[in-house]
């Protein structure tokens, strides 16, 4: 197809053992899904519906990569999660089917401004600028869900230069991955290529230029990352 302007690349997340790729659609994130950091952040961790926000495609950074601290902010935290793969279209999906619908699992970080988020919140603003900027959602390979099965129990963690930050198991999330799945097929049909990150255990801290990020959950691969300079370092 010819375009009036020149066109992009296709964001992509590796998978394992697969020379292929998987595309990438949308991304789909859930708030406060641990109840521990619910609290840290002032909130109440009470099952409430739960609620989502997105980051774009081009968010995406691969495993091993080096991404730049964001502009505007000097207090970019890390929050490591669950990512989910969608691979099979589906509206208003019960629970109990949503397995079905997920092609593989995934470790993923969700980078965050988080002045820039608190800032918004307390003006009563999206979350756009905190949450949603280039390189804000490494991850590691997709690991399908034919060769694991589905991850719902096992250890989260996060290190920052050796020191474990972030610990929890995958049981402790306040809505299941089927739950997050449910509801989020309430609002919109999920489609292949849609990657859901299913929110982030306590611990959740501030990152430096030279730091190096070491995320992992039981059964995957684990995900590295560097953070670099920014346009203001």
């Amino acid at each position: 197809m010819e375009t009036v302007i020149p066109s992009w690349k296709l964001p992509t997340v590796a998978v394992a053992g697969e020379s292929g790729v998987y595309p990438v659609r949308r991304i789909f994130c859930v708030g406060r899904n641990y109840a521990a950091h619910a609290r840290e952040m002032g909130s109440n961790p009470d099952r409430e519906p739960p609620f989502f926000f997105s980051k774009f495609p081009d968010s995406i950074a691969s495993n091993g990569s080096t991404i730049a601290y964001p502009p505007e902010t000097s207090n970019c935290h890390y929050e490591v999660e669950l990512v989910l793969a969608i691979g099979r279209e589906g509206f208003r999906i019960p629970a109990a089917a949503a397995q079905d619908h997920i092609y593989g699992y995934t470790v993923g970080l969700d980078m965050t401004r988080r002045d820039l988020q608190q800032a918004a919140r307390e003006q009563g603003r999206p979350w756009d600028v905190g949450k949603n900027f280039p390189q804000s959602a490494p991850m590691s390979a997709i690991q399908p869900a034919a060769r694991i099965g589905h991850p719902r129990a096992g250890a989260i963690w996060l290190e920052v230069d050796g020191e474990r930050k972030q610990e929890a198991d995958l049981k402790d999330m306040i809505w299941s991955p089927d739950e997050v799945v449910a509801h989020l097929s309430r609002l919109y049909t999920l489609l292949p290529g849609d990657l859901i990150m299913t929110g982030t255990p306590a611990g959740v801290g501030p990152v430096a230029p030279g730091q190096h990020l070491l995320g992992h959950i039981d059964g995957l691969e684990d995900l590295s990352i560097r953070i670099g300079p920014g346009p203001d370092q």
